[in-house]
């Protein structure tokens, strides 16, 4: 079988970054696929699913109520690596394009403080996996380390 497109990425040189992961095209429409790299693979720590669950229903709920954005977002949600996200928008972008938003969403992420959206057993299948403390500090972490001074190779799969 052939390697999927996000298996023949580098991951020993892959930095935490904001990278374009692959472009879709379905009919006349492209779907930009982008890697929100958090942690450097195979050298930090993961993240736990409890605070990925709550990025997960903070940034769904953040970007779908966008004003830009919301109906330009096909899917928001974790790596199986547990090292990052993948945001699907509508649309043919660079990295460069939505920082931004990413931007903007992390810091709606790092200051939230209140009931998280879709944490009840009524909307969600695991509603008591969350933790909302370790979500902002993950995003302020990601904003301080990353988004606030990204570079150029961190906005560019390594070759």
């Amino acid at each position: 079988m052939e390697k999927i497109t996000s298996f023949t990425i580098d991951h020993i040189k892959l930095k935490k970054g904001v990278y374009v992961s692959r472009k879709d095209t379905y009919g006349a429409e492209t779907i930009t696929t982008f890697d929100l790299r958090m942690t450097k693979p195979n050298e930090e720590p993961v993240m736990n699913t409890a605070e990925i669950h709550t990025i997960e229903h903070l940034a769904a709920t953040f970007l779908r109520n966008h004003s830009t954005y919301g109906e330009k977002t096909v899917y928001f949600g974790p790596m199986g690596c547990r090292t990052g996200f993948y945001l699907l928008l509508a649309g043919d972008y660079s990295s460069k394009d939505i920082l931004p938003l990413i931007i903007e969403m992390f810091e709606f992420i790092a200051s939230f403080r209140d009931e998280v959206p879709g944490a009840s057993p009524k909307d969600c299948g695991n509603y008591l996996d969350m933790n909302l403390p370790m979500a902002n500090y993950l995003a302020k972490k990601y904003l301080d380390d990353v988004l606030y001074q990204i570079t150029e190779e961190q906005l560019v799969y390594p070759q």
